[in-house]
């Protein structure tokens, strides 16, 4: 099994701007990835679960509902929890936390139509707590 490995790269950008976050929070999709759920709940995945070896599962930050993913990404935006990285417009990252205190990290899919998938972050991820303190 290759174990998921953190990216030191990562950062949180400093002083978001906030048109840009009023237009992300707008217009970002949250679509979900098969490899990160056990329950498909309704997030219309195909296949609709496919749990991968060494990813973290969505399962275990109960998120269970398309509707509850796309709130904490519109969340994570509006509080600024956006990465300085950006792929043709769009934050390459987006951190929440899930009702239970899990942080989580969305990963840009698609760079055109603004579509991404989340997954918990790694436990030894440096960045978590960071998340865990801005999110407040």
């Amino acid at each position: 099994m290759r174990k998921r490995k953190v990216n030191p790269k990562r950062r949180i950008l400093l002083d978001p701007q906030p048109n840009d976050l009023a237009r992300w929070a707008k217009r970002a999709r949250y679509v979900g990835n098969p490899d990160h759920k056990r329950n498909p709940g309704d997030f219309g995945l195909e296949p609709p679960s496919s749990p991968r070896l060494g990813k973290t599962l969505c399962d275990a930050a109960a998120v269970f509902t398309r509707k509850d993913a796309q709130s904490l990404l519109r969340q994570g935006i509006e509080k600024g929890l956006v990465s300085e990285q950006l792929r043709n417009g769009w934050p390459q990252n987006i951190w929440s936390v899930a009702s239970n205190g899990t942080p989580l990290e969305a990963m840009l899919d698609n760079q055109t139509e603004g579509t991404y998938h989340g997954y918990p972050m790694l436990s030894d991820d440096p960045l978590a707590e960071t998340v865990l303190e801005r999110w407040g």
